[in-house]
């Protein structure tokens, strides 16, 4: 779910886990969604809002027992998170409304994604400590967001980072795929691997921008 502002998620490069030509070979295979996009007049607002609803219906999968399903409605949901960003910036870059709208709906959409895991496990008799990495993962993808958010506040740029939105992304649809194809544990192991990668990416930011603002301090 990305709207109309030039986004941080939008494939971004960094130093994260995701090596930059499998970011570029997405791009190059969304470039023709974008040009139907943009033929039909579709702004990237309205992309934002439908990445959500997909993800949406793959949460309710997910919560279901779907996971295989959820998965894969989610991998949806997920390329449209990056072609809104592309289509923005093929629209003239897009607007403070547009990023607005864009952050809101990522962390919203990653909340549900989440919360949808927690009830699958909270369905049956499973012990509670999956639900317990769920939220942790969960904690841990919004202080990696806010941290961002205030350095940006503060005029610093702090995208760095292991584990931005595509690569935690990337571990959770693994997971769940992995989990819904019978490899339960699968799913437990992606949602630690965020929890661990987020705190690490959230002191990676802390640094970076105590290091960028050592000459405001005195």
């Amino acid at each position: 779910m990305s709207a109309s502002h030039p986004r941080a998620h939008d494939l971004s490069r960094g130093d994260s886990l995701l090596p930059g030509w499998v970011k570029e070979a997405v791009r190059a295979i969304l470039d023709p969604i974008v040009h139907l996009a943009l033929a039909l007049h579709v702004t990237a607002n309205t992309v934002t809002v439908l990445g959500l609803l997909i993800v949406v219906i793959a949460a309710l999968a997910i919560g279901s027992g779907w996971l295989l399903a959820g998965a894969l409605i989610l991998v949806g949901g997920s390329l449209l998170d990056a072609v809104d960003g592309a289509l923005a910036r093929a629209t003239g870059g897009g607007t403070p409304f547009g990023g607005f709208l864009d952050s809101t709906l990522d962390r919203a959409g990653e909340a549900i994604v989440y919360l949808a895991i927690a009830a699958y496990y909270l369905r049956g008799d499973a012990p509670t400590w999956p639900v317990l990495a769920a939220f942790i993962a969960l904690a841990g993808s919004f202080m990696v967001s806010y941290s961002r958010a205030r350095a940006e506040g503060i005029g610093v740029t702090a995208s760095i980072g292991i584990a931005p939105r595509t690569e935690r992304l990337v571990l959770i649809v693994a997971g769940l795929g992995l989990a819904g194809l019978g490899i339960g544990p699968a799913l437990i192991a992606a949602l630690w691997v965020i929890a661990a990668l987020t705190v690490a990416t959230t002191a990676q930011r802390i640094w970076h921008v105590w290091r960028l603002t050592a000459a405001t301090r005195g």
